[in-house]
């Protein structure tokens, strides 16, 4: 029987190693997995490589991982945002690498990762620092960077309601970079709010099929309700 869902974040976690490349879910604080962020420092995995929209503020979530000294690259779109002490302390003291990735190419990298697109030509960023080094071509007039598909290891998403069979849907904008990040990543890791039995999700509803996620996490204060109700 197909069961994903974990006992706790720590169990779903312990197989990432040393030098994973993780996709972590989230815009600002919207659809951050914290738990699992927290119970990632707690696996102590290092040398990784992460891939969000941000890098985090105040001393919580990405900026713990950041500050735990477990992470050597980031791509992301906005590494500097209010509150992003760590990252910038880290990065001027040269102890992270950073490749800023635009926020739409963002997303369309990881998609194409999951599609299996071997990379696709886009406008942005032409002509600043972000396009050198990269192939460029003229389609239609308009001069295009050719971007490659950022394929990772693990995701960490949050999303509302799953099934035993991993499919999951999610509440508002809590959705952002978790669809695409479940479909570029050869591992991907959901915390839930609600877990259901089979055939209770409308399938209209379902936006990530089981087949992208590989472990569930029901969130602690839902497991323990769900506890207390058992």
């Amino acid at each position: 029987m197909i069961n994903k869902l974990c006992a706790d974040a720590q169990a779903a976690l312990s197989g990432i190693k040393d030098g994973a490349t993780i996709a972590v879910g989230g815009f600002g604080g919207a659809g951050m997995p914290d738990e699992l962020i927290d119970a990632l420092i707690e696996q102590g995995a290092r040398d990784l490589t992460l891939v969000s929209n941000n890098a985090g503020q105040g001393d919580s979530g990405l900026a713990a991982l950041l500050k735990a000294g477990q992470v050597r690259r980031i791509l992301c779109s906005y590494p500097r945002m209010t509150g992003s002490h760590v990252f910038e302390s880290l990065y001027r003291a040269g102890k992270i690498e950073l490749e800023i990735v635009p926020q739409g190419n963002l997303a369309e990298r990881l998609r194409a990762a999951g599609c299996g697109i071997a990379g696709f030509y886009t406008p942005t960023g032409f002509g600043t620092l972000l396009a050198e080094g990269k192939e460029t071509r003229l389609i239609d007039g308009r001069q295009c960077v050719l971007e490659l598909p950022i394929h990772v290891d693990y995701a960490l998403i949050k999303a509302q309601t799953a099934d035993r069979w991993g499919n999951l849907t999610f509440r508002k904008t809590a959705r952002n970079f978790g669809p695409v990040m479940a479909m570029a990543a050869t591992n991907t890791i959901a915390s839930i709010e609600q877990f259901c039995e089979l055939g209770e999700l409308d399938p209209e509803t379902v936006v990530t099929p089981g087949i992208y996620v590989k472990h569930l996490v029901l969130r602690k204060a839902s497991a323990n309700l769900l506890n207390q109700a058992g």
